[in-house]
């Protein structure tokens, strides 16, 4: 008997991210880096978006998926080279997910839908992709923000908060405003905001 399309593509994506080598603590344990974003958006997506299309919940658990297979540091430390570097994730991870959405029984429609959320095709007009850009930098903010705050200097931490919450819908902003960051973690936010 064949199981379900959505669990099997799931459980994969977790497979794929479970071997990420990077780790991340979140709530006093290590979790393979990758495999816990996964988690992390996808209970994001539930909190804003309960309804929200199979497409989506998909798109959650696998807009990151194998990222480590393309470091950061194979493009140029700029603005552009972070671009360069987004772009070719997005293709990288759509590419990904489509074999595995395939592998499980999905068509060309729902691999299409997953795709254009994944590369934020419709963003911000589709509320999904809302949805996901919000539950990605909620995300971010609740398990990798505070690593960075010892690399950036202030104005940089505020350039990178103020694009990050910029993306953001005004109930993600407010969500953000009530995460448990530290003291200087939520001050940053606030001025970013202000």
């Amino acid at each position: 008997m064949r199981s379900d399309p959505f669990e099997s593509a799931i459980r994969r994506f977790d497979e794929e991210n479970r071997r990420d080598p990077r780790t991340a603590e979140f709530d006093g344990q290590s979790h393979p880096r990758e495999y816990l974003h996964a988690i992390k958006v996808s209970g994001w997506i539930e909190k804003l978006a309960p309804a929200a299309s199979a497409e989506l919940r998909l798109a959650a658990r696998c807009n990151a998926l194998r990222r480590w297979e393309i470091p950061r540091d194979t493009y140029p430390k700029t603005t552009a080279g972070y671009h360069r570097w987004r772009k070719a994730l997005q293709a990288f991870h759509a590419k990904a997910a489509s074999d595995i959405l395939r592998d499980a029984g999905f068509g060309d429609d729902v691999l299409a839908k997953v795709e254009a959320l994944i590369f934020m095709k419709n963003f911000p007009a589709d509320p999904e992709a809302q949805a996901l850009e919000d539950a990605d930098c909620l995300t971010f903010l609740e398990t990798k923000f505070h690593a960075y705050l010892s690399e950036w200097d202030e104005p940089k931490t505020v350039r990178i908060l103020k694009g990050t919450l910029g993306k953001m819908s005004e109930r993600a902003r407010k969500i953000a405003l009530d995460l448990p960051l530290s003291e200087a973690g939520q001050a940053l936010i606030r001025k970013a905001l202000g």
